[in-house]
């Protein structure tokens, strides 16, 4: 069976130049980066080599970029970083996030709620996005944080960041993005939005699973979270994952080069498929279709289904998709994502996220939208709570 792969917002599979490029550090470049004989600064040269690359995608200084294990430690290292070193200055230290956050973001600020931080949380619209009036409302004296996610993992919706950042900049208030979901796929421009913190995560665009990066705009107080040696600028101690940096940097700079050409045909690709659904599956539709989305996302519902069934149902046929968030599979609640657009339940249950990536085909497409429709028919036909109008 020749499987069909839907969930590139999941992951992804690293892209054969980023192994060729990884894989002489496996063995012969096995190097410390910390070292000062040779073996050791050829490994120094391959990390601040990636780092460059990291920086260029974002258009950020290389000594701007910090390596992580990911986009959860980028999340929790901007957001507790920033708050624990403004709270001896800032009494009622405040933080705005919004409902739909990765929970990355979601529960380090209810940790810091526990440790007396305020917290205002956005509502969103139907679509996805928040309300930039809203926003400015919500800001206080002691508003230290914006913590917004770009796009959104389950939706795709992408967030008026140029808007937000001058909302930021004006309030003199630092604002971190989570950019796990755009890095590499639209782009991203730590000047214009007017950033001071972004976190990416290299699994998610064609690198290995387990390293990541942070952008810290150069000025931002930010307390470190972890402590050893002085690597990183003090901000990140540990030896450095040298393999995987180079994959970052070697996927970032694929993702530079060719992000405008993929964009394009993927979002083809993904047009596509939503247009082949709509048409042959009666009743579905596509949450937050009016939005600016990711050109990868679709999030389409499914009336009458149970989305971990449909997501069973395609595995058997081949076609591999999500019912939202990796981090969330197998969670008996709706995706929160989806009830904070104003969806009940059961229809949020009923929703399946398909996300296409650089490697999708157009007889992919093809091939899901003969599979989709024939198990949605099938799983309605035993359904007790489907009726077609």
């Amino acid at each position: 069976m020749n499987r069909i792969y839907l969930d590139h917002n999941a992951t992804t599979a690293v892209d054969p130049a980023v192994l060729d490029a990884m894989l002489p550090y496996f063995s012969a470049e096995f190097g410390n980066a910390s070292s000062i004989h040779t073996p050791g600064q050829r490994a120094r040269a391959a990390v601040e080599t990636a780092r460059e690359q990291v920086a260029a995608l974002v258009n950020a200084r290389p000594q701007e970029i910090v390596f992580t294990s990911g986009g959860t430690e980028s999340d929790n290292h901007a957001i507790f970083g920033v708050a624990q070193a403004l709270l001896p200055v800032r009494a009622g230290t405040h933080i705005i996030t919004t409902t739909i956050e990765h929970e990355a973001v979601l529960n380090a600020c209810q940790a810091l709620e526990t440790q007396g931080v305020a917290l205002t949380y956005l509502p969103v619209s139907r679509d996805g996005l928040i309300d930039l009036d809203e926003l400015r409302g919500a800001l206080r004296p002691e508003t230290v944080l914006i913590t917004m996610m770009h796009a959104n993992n389950e939706l795709g919706v992408i967030q008026p960041l140029a808007e937000i950042g001058r909302i930021a900049a004006e309030a003199d208030v630092y604002f971190h993005t989570d950019a796990v979901q755009s890095a590499g796929k639209v782009p991203v421009d730590v000047k214009t939005l007017q950033l001071d913190l972004l976190s990416i995560s290299g699994h998610k665009f064609y690198a290995p699973k387990g390293v990541g990066a942070l952008f810290i705009k150069s000025g931002t107080r930010l307390r470190q979270l972890l402590y050893g040696g002085h690597h990183q600028r003090g901000f990140r101690p540990g030896t450095e994952n040298v393999t995987g940096i180079v994959g970052l940097g070697k996927a970032a700079e694929l993702a530079r080069l060719s992000l405008e050409k993929d964009a394009a045909r993927i979002s083809h690709l993904r047009d596509t498929l939503e247009q082949g659904i709509l048409t042959r599956v009666p009743d579905s539709r596509v949450n937050s279709a009016n939005a600016a989305r990711t050109p990868n996302t679709s999030n389409i519902l499914f009336p009458g289904l149970e989305g971990e069934a449909l997501v069973i149902a395609l595995d058997l046929k081949g076609l591999a998709c999500s019912t939202g968030a990796a981090c969330s599979s197998g969670a008996v609640e709706p995706s929160h994502v989806l009830t904070a657009i104003g969806l009940p339940a059961s229809e949020a249950r009923a929703s399946i996220r398909f996300s296409l990536g650089r490697h999708t085909t157009e007889s992919e497409i093809t091939t899901a939208l003969e599979i989709i429709p024939t198990a949605v028919d099938q799983l309605r036909k035993l359904s007790p709570t489907y009726h077609a109008t």
